[in-house]
């Protein structure tokens, strides 16, 4: 059976909202929802548990295929333990940002990736989901926003005020990881031609949302 009209793949930089996008639209449209930037920060996670650098490709992709982890309702167990809020700090995202320019790493976390498409439909987003992981998605998106209204929306998010010195680390994280994101060798972020564009600088979720959900009763 011919799956590809139930992938919707959505892809932009960190901190864009895309995560609360794609599982609302997958939520609307009763398909699963994968959250494939957490496998990436869960694999960083767990080499800084194990003890092993970012920088060691061959150590994090060993890692990787083994990864203890299991998806709850409400949870993310890593090795039996609930890793849902350490996986968001800016510092596993960017020990996600390090290791996700390993091609082994990529490699490992691949075919986990693919096994979450079923008959029941899939929202994916991430950074290359509809490049490499399901490029076959019949609805692909980029989902972006301005640096500055991303690091605004984490400092909301957090509980810090949009200006001082946490504040100008948080935008600064951002954009570095932007960088690394855009000028990695293997699956570097970028808008694909066939997709389209959805900019959330000025718009609600509920707007990006049914955004999705229109463009998508027309595929």
């Amino acid at each position: 059976m011919d799956l590809s009209r139930k992938i919707i793949a959505i892809d932009g930089p960190s901190a864009s909202g895309k995560g609360t996008v794609a599982s609302r639209v997958a939520e609307q449209l009763g398909f699963d929802y994968l959250d494939s930037g957490a496998l990436y920060r869960l694999t960083a996670l767990y080499a800084q548990r194990k003890g092993v650098s970012w920088e060691d490709e061959e150590s994090v992709a060993a890692l990787a295929r083994v990864l203890p982890v299991i998806f709850e309702a409400q949870k993310i167990l890593l090795d039996g333990q609930d890793a849902g809020s350490e996986i968001r700090t800016e510092r596993i995202g960017m020990g996600a940002s390090a290791i996700a320019r390993f091609p082994k790493v990529r490699e490992a976390l691949l075919n986990r990736q693919r096994s979450f498409l079923t008959e029941k439909g899939l929202v994916a987003d991430g950074r290359d989901m509809g490049s490499v992981v399901f490029p076959e998605a019949g609805l692909k998106v980029f989902l972006t926003a301005s640096a500055q209204v991303r690091a605004e929306r984490r400092a909301k998010q957090i509980g810090i005020a949009c200006e001082g010195i946490e504040f100008d680390r948080i935008l600064s994280d951002i954009e570095a990881r932007d960088e690394a994101d855009r000028r990695r060798a293997v699956a570097p972020l970028q808008q694909l031609p066939e997709a389209l564009l959805l900019d959330t600088s000025d718009m609600g979720i509920e707007e990006a949302v049914k955004k999705v959900i229109d463009w998508y009763a027309k595929i």
